[in-house]
This record gives structure tokens, sequence and C-alpha cells, in this order.
């Protein structure tokens, strides 16, 4: 799925961060969200390394990256600690400033990358999101019963993981059908998520990222909220007009009060963009670094 791309698995203060890496010119992060891996990106990654130098990741907890042990405040799977293993790796492969995609829970690292590392994010691009604080805050029962697992997997240790765990590929399956709008998703890509999510660590440390921005993630976004923290870099917000972000919210005024630069737009499908919409994904990117 990413020929010609080089995998590479880089070690961070925190982790091991499994990367592939291909293509020429400026550098462009790819982060992938729940329950998926790098892999989300396979229908565009080659179209975008014939402009930039694509490195796409498996966040920490994730894929083929480690799995560190956690602690009682979870603070090792918080997108703080998710995001500096991010600029490590770009650090180490030679890029001290680059572009970040993020989908899901890779949009939530990068929306804190960019708060904490502004002088290495030059231009930032959040997939089918809403600021963290802002849903905790503001979801009402639509909300709840579309991300139920924001509240399922926050719950104690090992409630969700022996539940999830009973039949891993069940849960996947049902969990991004519910989210896409349509068959999106190749048989091989299906089938890395599932040997991946199949993964008893990999089960508990999504559940640690969870608990992660139920607790300490809002800490620090309320401290930055209250401080007048911003992204400055330009932003991009990209969001499914059938998922339930589009649904719910209105996706960029979500972000307007959080960025000095933004701007975007919905796409067809649902939660997937990178999958079910992949050609309009790709030329929303390319225009926009």
């Amino acid at each position: 799925m990413f020929e010609d791309f080089r995998q590479s698995d880089i070690e961070t203060d925190g982790a091991v961060i499994r990367s592939l890496i291909g293509g020429k010119g400026p550098p462009l992060l790819l982060l992938h969200g729940y329950p998926q891996t790098h892999v989300m990106w396979h229908k565009i990654a080659l179209r975008l390394a014939e402009e930039f130098t694509v490195v796409a990741t498996d966040l920490r907890g994730y894929g083929d990256s480690s799995k560190p042990n956690t602690t009682p405040d979870h603070a090792p799977y918080s997108f703080r600690a998710m995001a500096s293993d991010q600029v490590q790796v770009m650090q180490q492969l030679g890029f001290e400033e680059f572009a970040v995609a993020g989908h899901d829970r890779g949009a939530r690292t990068a929306h804190r990358m960019a708060l904490d590392h502004q002088a290495s994010i030059t231009r930032l691009a959040l997939l089918d999101i809403v600021p963290t604080l802002t849903l905790y805050e503001t979801a009402d029962q639509k909300v709840a019963t579309s991300y139920y697992h924001w509240y399922f997997l926050i719950q104690d240790f090992d409630l969700p993981e022996r539940l999830i765990g009973a039949d891993p590929e069940f849960y996947l399956r049902k969990k991004t059908g519910h989210w896409s709008a349509g068959d999106c998703f190749t048989e091989e890509a299906m089938a890395e998520y599932i040997r991946c999510f199949s993964n008893p660590e990999t089960i508990h440390a999504s559940c640690e990222d969870y608990r992660a921005a139920a607790s300490i993630d809002l800490e620090l976004d309320r401290a930055d909220r209250d401080a007048g923290h911003k992204i400055t870099c330009p932003t991009l917000v990209l969001w499914g007009e059938k998922g339930a972000m589009g649904q719910c919210y209105d996706v960029l005024d979500t972000w307007q009060a959080k960025c000095e630069d933004v701007g975007g737009t919905a796409l067809p499908g649902g939660h997937f963009l990178a999958e079910e919409a992949p050609d309009e994904t790709y030329q929303a990117l390319a225009g926009f670094y």
C-alpha cells in the first residue's frame, strides 16, 4: 500500500514510533485516528509523495508503535506526550519545521502540537474534529449517542478493555461502519486495522488515550483557553458532510476562537475522509500546503 516508502522505528523519549517515509519535497506529517493506523492514508499518500516528503506514523499505543506503561494520571497517553513523540520523529528525520495533517485522534494530537511546538509547525490540517474541550462541554444527546465511545472508553480499567477484547474484530467493524457513509475500506486496509487492534495492549492503550483526553488533556485545554493561547499557523479544517461532527456542529465556527488563521469546508461522506473521499481530501490538502 505504501510502495517506495521506507519503514523506520524511531525511538523518542517515551516510545518507539513506527514511521513510513516517502517522496520528495517539503515535509508533511500524516497522523491517523481511532481505531486505525497510518494505513488510513494509503489512498492519498502516494499522490502526496509526488509533491512532499511524506511521513506517516502510528501514534504511540496504536499500530506497530510501542505501548508505554501508563500512570494513574494517564499522562503517557496525553496528546502532549503523543505530540512530543511526533516532533521528535520529525527532528530525527532532519525536519525542524514541517506541515501536519491529522485525522480524529491524530488531529487532536496535531492541535496540541501546534500549541506546544509553534515554531515547528508551518501549516496544520484538522480532519473531522471539533476541539476536545468544546465536545466535552457542549455534547448533547445526539453527540453522545454517536460518540458514545468517548464515555465508554474512559471507564475504569478493565471494563472497556475486557468487553472490547472479547471480540475486537466485531467491535472495530461496528465502529468503522457506524462512522462511515459507505463501504470505503479496502480488504487489505481492514485486515491491517484488525491485526493491530486485536492486540490487547493496543486496546488498553487506546482506552488510556481517551482517559487522558477526559482528564489531563482537558486541564491543558482549559489552561490554554484561560491564557488566551491560540494556534498561530495557517489552519485548514475539513469535515464529512454526512458525519456526526458536521451534523451536530458548525465545525468551522468551533475553531474560530482557537486559531488566528483558519478556513475550511465540508467534504463528501462521513468520518473517514481520506478513505471515503480520497480525491477531494487529496485536492484539499495539496491545495492548502
